[in-house]
């Protein structure tokens, strides 16, 4: 189904086809020393801290984190204390998700948390990096060494290490976990049909709508940016409750959308509703859901991006582009 020019996407290419193996190894992983120290008992809210494609996959994470715990779960900036003067983190955990741990901004933003209070979780894919030195326990995402700038194993390694963390912390979780990296471990590619079809669609597309709810809105962002980073078309994320209010008058223009239906618990008839509206309006309308079932929400939303990385990275090589070094992107992003 893909298949890598000679130079071109080669390294997006192997590394997407270690991804479900990354998944299923970081999500089977366990939790060393420091894990008390996070005090999950005592703590009111969870905050991600992250960017680009690591924060879709705090963003996938918040959802089931939410589910399963029971505290608020959201993004706090890192600007907040690599710029600003940070916030009160007392009673409450950082969760930093950084593939190289190298990132100024994540590093200050990591020990910006502890000096104000709190306890920091970390996620990286580079043991002995400066986030992992100023967290108080750090999950490996385990991926190797990434060569390819879009990021691919190391996001679906991300969530499955985040899911590693939630079972550590909520032991009932972990049995079903396990249920679900059986059944990860057997997530590829798409169909050839359903592969070609979304592929064809991709390449006559001018602006892209990528939709999901719960765990798939995260999956929806991490796509999104994949389409505009590695093919250079504009995509959006929404949810599939936001955007049918302003957004979806651009369906009156030509308008590709794309569904992520992880089947997460409450989300059918939200999902079932904007495939609906949308079609209604004219655009050109592709679901998408994961081929095994019984995945747990989070873990449907990582086979998704297992499943539609193969055709992003088709289109980007039918458009003569190399996905593995987009001309204006670097590995380490430097933000303050």
């Amino acid at each position: 189904m893909t298949e890598a020019l000679p130079t071109k996407g080669r390294y997006m290419a192997a590394e997407l086809q270690e991804s479900t193996s990354v998944f299923c190894n970081s999500a089977s992983q366990t939790i060393g020393a420091g894990l008390r120290d996070l005090e999950i008992d005592g703590a009111r809210a969870i905050y991600t801290i992250a960017r680009g494609s690591s924060d879709a996959a705090a963003n996938i994470l918040s959802y089931e984190f939410m589910r399963e715990l029971g505290i608020p779960v959201t993004s706090l900036p890192p600007s907040v204390y690599s710029v600003g003067q940070g916030v009160s983190m007392l009673d409450a955990i950082g969760l930093v998700i950084s593939q190289s741990g190298a990132s100024e901004d994540l590093v200050r933003a990591t020990q910006g948390v502890r000096d104000a209070g709190g306890k920091v979780a970390a996620i990286t894919n580079v043991a002995g990096s400066s986030v992992e030195g100023a967290a108080d326990v750090t999950l490996s995402i385990g991926a190797g060494e990434e060569k390819a700038v879009p990021a691919t194993k190391t996001v679906i390694g991300s969530v499955a290490a985040g899911l590693a963390l939630l079972a550590a912390l909520k032991p009932e979780y972990a049995q079903r976990l396990a249920a679900s990296v059986s059944q990860f471990s057997s997530v590829g590619n798409l169909s050839l049909n359903e592969h070609s079809t979304l592929k064809a669609a991709l390449l006559r597309a001018r602006h892209v709508y990528v939709v999901g709810r719960d765990t798939g809105f995260g999956a929806s962002h991490e796509i999104a940016l994949k389409v505009k980073e590695t093919c250079a078309i504009h995509a959006e994320a929404y949810s599939a409750s936001e955007v049918l209010h302003g957004p979806l008058q651009l369906a009156t223009n030509p308008l590709t959308v794309l569904v992520l239906d992880t089947g997460a618990p409450g989300t059918t008839e939200s999902i079932e509703n904007a495939v609906a509206r949308f079609t209604k309006a004219g655009a050109e309308v592709h679901r998408v859901s994961a081929t095994q079932a019984g995945l747990l929400p989070a873990a449907a939303a990582a086979a998704l991006l297992r499943h539609v990385y193969p055709v992003i990275l088709d289109v980007a090589l039918e458009l003569g582009l190399d996905p593995d070094a987009p001309v204006t992107l670097s590995k380490v992003t430097v933000t303050r």
